[in-house]
């Protein structure tokens, strides 16, 4: 808790990524790229992203996980 305290507060702020990088169909996925396929990483700490090449945007915060996945299902239902 103190860790997560401490990241807050002087944490990294992510302000390069790296090129989004897809993962194929039948290879394994991080954590990332299980939302959308594609991800991105920051060039200054290391922490990997999801990222939406139809929106051309980086998926950081879990609400934007969220109204992602409520996008998709949506779209399904149409």
């Amino acid at each position: 808790m103190i860790a997560e305290l401490i990241d807050a507060v002087f944490g990294c702020k992510h302000p390069h990524y790296s090129f989004p990088i897809s993962v194929r169909p039948v290879s394994r996925r991080n954590a990332a790229a299980k939302l959308t396929g594609t991800y991105v990483a920051c060039l200054d700490c290391g922490k990997e992203f999801p990222y939406d090449w139809q929106e051309m945007k980086v998926i950081e915060s879990p609400a934007q996980q969220r109204s992602y996945v409520a996008s998709l299902t949506h779209k399904a239902a149409a």
